[in-house]
């Protein structure tokens, strides 16, 4: 019975200790932060006696003492950020989106912003000069002419440095499915979606290198996983995806940090792309039906409404890759952008596709394979 009384007062001891060492270590990393994470405390009021209660002598010492080292580690990912004023940042597709939206929320914090815009004259634009000053300058950029980014005005901008560049660029094309998909789309895709990234970060990264600084490139989900109707955007996207990772690899020798951002559906106006299939060959047209082909051009409008118009997700962790002490390798912000990448790799694959044709069925249409198939099987 004294044995009993002596393990017990020993391991209360050693959890004593633990917990103050955690309550001190969090309380530093808070202290004149604007974001504190209070639910940390919450868990560890809930999880140590748990802990303590459940598992015999040094495994439940040896689970708190992990659990609690993770708590302070996403905390001190969240807290610890840099002074960003006077640093310079680059970002393109600034028209509209993401883009647009990152451009005002980081100016106001003392960065640099250089907007880049496909349009100078667009109303995404034009509000961001109205709005701007000498730290907010919008310019005239199509990511897609090389020519243009490696020329001595573009360089001249950033006599000063640079810090970041956020690849924010993007073109949808159309949702639908691959067949039916003109091949000129998937080279549109590719141009924008990851050709003209490469270039960018090629062009710039001797500025990165120099100031050691943060690389954001931002994919999506349909990159990650593959997605009816998304077929040209999301192979593009799969490919910067792995530029992405690659890079940031070799980066890492420089002292470069490359993350990136891939949400979930977030109402933005990406340029998307309403064209007519008219190149469509007589057999495709046959076989998928004119019904279905029409309904298609209603399938993004869809989409949309059931997208997010919170953005706040998206650029907080865009935030957090510029700022953070410690950047993420990978954001996946919205409510489904870790869900559906998680059924995917864990999920055997054919219960995957039942999953994820059924959330992704927007046409009342069906092609006409389905009946053709139906009466194939009739005749045998």
């Amino acid at each position: 019975m004294e044995s009993v009384d002596i393990d017990f007062w020993y391991f209360s001891s050693l959890y004593t200790i633990v917990t103050a060492l955690y309550i001190g270590a969090i309380i530093t990393k808070a202290r004149g932060s604007h974001d504190r994470e209070y639910w940390t405390f919450a868990l560890l009021a809930l999880g140590g006696p748990l802990c303590f209660l459940a598992l015999p002598g040094y495994r439940s010492l040896l689970f708190l003492t992990c659990s609690l080292w993770l708590c302070y580690v996403v905390l001190g990912r969240r807290v610890d950020m840099l002074t960003m004023h006077g640093r310079a940042v680059l970002i393109t597709g600034c028209d509209t989106g993401f883009g647009h939206a990152l451009a005002r929320r980081i100016s106001d914090l003392g960065v640099t912003v250089f907007a880049g815009v496909l349009d100078e004259t667009s109303p995404g634009a034009v509000e961001l000069k109205r709005l701007g000053s000498e730290g907010l300058q919008v310019l005239q950029l199509d990511v897609t002419d090389a020519a243009l980014l490696d020329t001595p005005p573009i360089h001249t901008l950033f006599h000063s440095g640079l810090w970041g560049i956020v690849n924010n660029a993007g073109v949808l094309g159309y949702v639908a499915d691959g067949e039916i998909l003109p091949v000129r789309v998937y080279r549109n895709c590719l141009a924008v979606n990851f050709l003209a990234a490469v270039e960018v970060s090629q062009v710039f990264l001797p500025l990165l290198r120099h100031s050691k600084g943060r690389l954001v490139n931002v994919c999506s989900m349909a990159g990650d996983v593959p997605v009816p109707g998304f077929v040209a955007y999301g192979a593009s996207k799969a490919a910067l995806n792995t530029f992405s990772g690659v890079m940031r690899l070799e980066l890492a020798r420089w002292g470069v940090n490359v993350s990136t951002i891939q949400p979930a559906g977030f109402r933005t106006s990406i340029r998307y792309q309403e064209e007519i299939f008219t190149s469509l060959s007589q057999d495709v047209r046959k076989d998928y039906g004119e019904a279905y082909i029409s309904s298609l051009q209603a399938r993004f409008a869809k989409m949309a409404v059931m997208s997010s118009e919170d953005l706040r997700p998206v650029l907080d962790d865009m935030c957090h890759a510029l700022m953070s002490v410690a950047p993420r390798p990978v954001y996946t912000p919205g409510q489904s952008a870790w869900l559906i990448p998680c059924l995917h790799r864990l999920c055997p694959t054919r219960f995957y596709d039942m999953i994820i044709t059924s959330l992704f069925q927007f046409n009342s249409s069906l092609p006409l394979p389905t009946v053709h198939e139906n009466t194939a099987v009739k005749i045998k």
